[in-house]
């Protein structure tokens, strides 16, 4: 898959796509990232992208022109039609669902907006999904950019450690969109704390039990609504739903 990202600061992603174990994916071509940016593409001496808003307030917006010129030449290189993306406060939050979608894609086209935003009259002609990473406002499109790239890039074969690993993932649907359950690594005893008995005990049956438990009552206490999802959804188990009237009369209780 390809994905083209259309910047003001190409050299954000240099570190990024070098380092950690996504890299694989980056280097082997599995995710083909390319970079460019707008003012390559602006008129004048100045190469100016941005100008002051009509109607006056303050900051600057990405002007329609540089942006427009840039998408058609990645246009003319690529084949076929892919999705134009812009990351915005207006957009779909990025969620695991939408990842995979991504995942198993051809790419897109990512713009990277700056300042106040970008001018409106482009997002309507060429603008074909938004993204939002949530509810906050960052400096640009850039972390956004990142954080699908990084996403769907450790879903790519082969790139981690162990294959399938990222099926124990929180939000993925094989846990039944549930949290994660707690983990623990060696030292055994660590300041006077020690990994749960039934994790060293061998016995996978009971381990594989007490993990589902754990997300259960991770999830109910910190992300209640992916409980309630799960539920409409019909994919608590009885057993399920027992631990989890257990836990709300004894929350306390161990899981």
């Amino acid at each position: 898959m390809r994905f083209d990202i259309i910047t003001l600061f190409p050299e954000l992603f240099a570190p990024f796509l070098k380092t950690g174990v996504t890299r694989r994916a980056f280097d082997s071509g599995q995710v083909d990232v390319r970079l460019l940016n707008p003012r390559d593409h602006a008129s004048g001496s100045y190469r100016r992208v941005d100008d002051r808003p009509f109607g006056g307030g303050p900051g600057m917006v990405m002007m329609a022109e540089p942006l427009t010129r840039c998408l058609q030449q990645i246009q003319l290189q690529r084949y076929g039609t892919v999705p134009v993306v812009l990351f915005s406060p207006a957009g779909k939050p990025l969620g695991h669902s939408m990842v995979e979608r991504w995942a198993q894609s051809n790419g897109g086209i990512l713009i990277c907006g700056r300042y106040e935003g970008i001018d409106q009259r482009f997002i309507d002609a060429h603008v074909t999904e938004q993204i939002s990473l949530g509810d906050f406002v960052l400096s640009g499109g850039e972390i956004p950019a990142m954080a699908l790239l990084d996403a769907v890039a450790r879903l790519q074969p082969g790139v981690l450690n162990t294959a399938g690993s990222h099926q124990q993932d929180s939000f993925n649907p094989e846990l039944d969109g549930l949290l994660d359950c707690p983990h623990y690594t060696r030292p055994e005893v660590w300041i006077e704390s020690a990994v749960p008995n039934i994790l060293v005990s061998g016995n996978h049956e009971h381990i594989d039990r007490w993990r589902r438990q754990q997300r259960l009552a991770v999830t109910a206490r910190w992300r209640p609504a992916l409980i309630d999802a799960a539920r409409r959804a019909g994919r608590l188990s009885t057993a399920d739903e027992a631990f989890l009237s257990a836990l709300a009369s004894n929350p306390t209780q161990p899981g």
